[in-house]
């Protein structure tokens, strides 16, 4: 099974990573244009929130992915694919389900923003030092010969320049950010739902004859990313509301990102290109339901953090 799935490689030409990956630029950008310098300086009044918040994504959950990993040793690739998705900053959507959710918003836009630039560094670290820690997955790193650099260079292109432009035309013209904004919002997720198509399209017979396989890891894996935020929150004493922001910034992860990572450094690896696709379909659905059941929970109000 495992060279079967390692076998469908998911090729992109020059062309079109290009276009996926301007598009994904463009995609930051429109999270971008609701972003302004005050929701960094959520870090300065409320910096217990922002780094509890920054923790959860970027040290805890590769962490817990990685003993997720040594209990169900999945094959190689789709390990290193947990690893991958772990090591990707908050998902474009999850501004939207904390909305939905009734959590923290302003503190969802603030991590948001900073984990945007954290990940410039903090993706290809994580994914360099988890995938290199655990053997299996160490023979792809190896055998791939990933360049930590080439990758930082990648992802500051990608996230990092949109998010400098957003903030740009946010402080500069706020009222056309805000028009744009909306646009772009619904965009992004046309953008999401095209990229996993285009990963899947070609290899639908594979997709559907491993999708419980597939579907298992990725289920466990983001209920896992979700407790993960949820604990920690409740542990640190946070309102209800301040619980949802980190529980869903944890749990929602930017597989859009990754996938085009996979297909720029892994050649499109099957097993890491099909869990990573999956996770894109299933947290949408997940933080949905969540964001759903949470917004019809009514907050009392708290005097806690």
């Amino acid at each position: 099974m495992e060279e079967l799935i390692d076998s469908v490689h998911i090729n992109f030409d020059s062309k079109s990573l290009w276009v996926l990956n301007v598009a994904l630029a463009f995609v930051m950008f429109g999270v971008a244009l609701d972003i302004s310098l005050n929701d960094f300086k959520q870090l300065l009044r409320h910096p217990k929130l922002v780094l509890a918040g920054v923790f959860s994504q970027f040290l805890l959950l590769p962490a817990v992915t990685f003993v997720l990993v040594l209990v169900a040793r999945p094959i190689p690739s789709m390990a290193l694919g947990m690893f991958m998705v772990a090591a990707c900053p908050g998902g474009n959507i999850s501004n939207f389900i904390t909305h939905l959710a009734r959590g923290n918003a302003a503190l969802s836009v603030t991590l948001t923003a900073i984990a945007t630039l954290l990940a410039i560094v903090m993706t290809p670290f994580n994914l360099q030092f988890w995938g290199s820690l655990y053997e299996p997955t160490a023979h792809i790193m190896h055998k791939v010969a990933v360049s930590p650099f080439e990758m930082v260079k990648l992802v500051a292109l990608l996230l990092g320049v949109p998010l400098a432009l957003g903030m740009l035309v946010n402080h500069l013209w706020p009222t056309i950010a805000r028009r744009l904004a909306k646009g772009f919002k619904l965009g992004s997720l046309a953008f999401f739902v095209l990229l996993i198509f285009l990963a899947l399209y070609n290899n639908l017979d594979i997709f559907f004859e491993y999708v419980l396989y597939v579907f298992w890891l990725v289920a466990m894996h983001n209920l896992v990313a979700f407790l993960t935020g949820f604990t920690l929150a409740k542990a640190l004493g946070f309102s209800k509301e301040n619980v949802r922001s980190i529980t869903i910034e944890t749990g929602i992860q930017n597989s859009g990102l990754g996938l085009l990572l996979i297909f720029t450094f892994f050649d499109g690896l099957g097993g890491m290109a099909l869990l990573t696709a999956f996770w894109g379909i299933w947290h949408l659905v997940s933080g949905l339901l969540l964001g759903s059941y949470w917004g019809y929970r009514p907050l009392k109000k708290e005097k806690t953090v």
